[in-house]
């Protein structure tokens, strides 16, 4: 069993936040001994659940409709998979609009870079695209690509 602050200090969430999650109902089962929560490895696994769904970008109304199915049993297994394949291609999409933006700034890195070693643009400009060494051909590429 973990005190808050111990739960609190694993996870790098202010006590405040798990307070808040046990006023929503994610924690049903939370243990209170002369009104102090105990958290067991089921509450730390749940958070875990929780935090991951949040960083997904899912809001905790819906993390706690999530958190209820999983206390309904079996019957709600097709709508818990639903829920966490639609955040696992929210998340897919997010990553993918990443690396097109980090693959531009590899190239800005590139390209400026170029133009302090010059003292100017006129190598770079020309370089672009066909003259771009490989590596940052492949992110100008990317980084230049309509997202579908």
């Amino acid at each position: 069993m973990y005190t808050i602050g111990q739960v609190a200090e694993m996870f790098g969430l202010p006590i405040s936040t798990l307070r808040y999650y046990d006023k929503q109902g994610l924690f049903p089962q939370l243990i209170r001994e002369s009104g102090i929560r105990k958290f067991s490895e089921n509450e730390i696994e749940a958070l875990r659940i929780i935090e991951c769904l949040k960083k997904s970008g899912l809001e905790i109304k819906d993390i706690k409709l999530f958190m209820d199915w999983c206390a309904e049993g079996p019957a709600t297994y097709s709508d818990r998979f639903q829920l966490i394949r639609n955040q696992k291609e929210r998340v897919e999409a997010e990553i993918k609009q990443l690396h097109k933006t980090l693959d531009m700034l590899k190239f800005k890195c590139w390209y400026y870079s170029k133009a302090m070693e010059d003292g100017n643009e006129d190598t770079a400009k020309a370089s672009v695209p066909d003259g771009l060494p490989e590596d940052i051909r492949v992110a100008y590429d990317n980084s230049h690509t309509q997202s579908s």
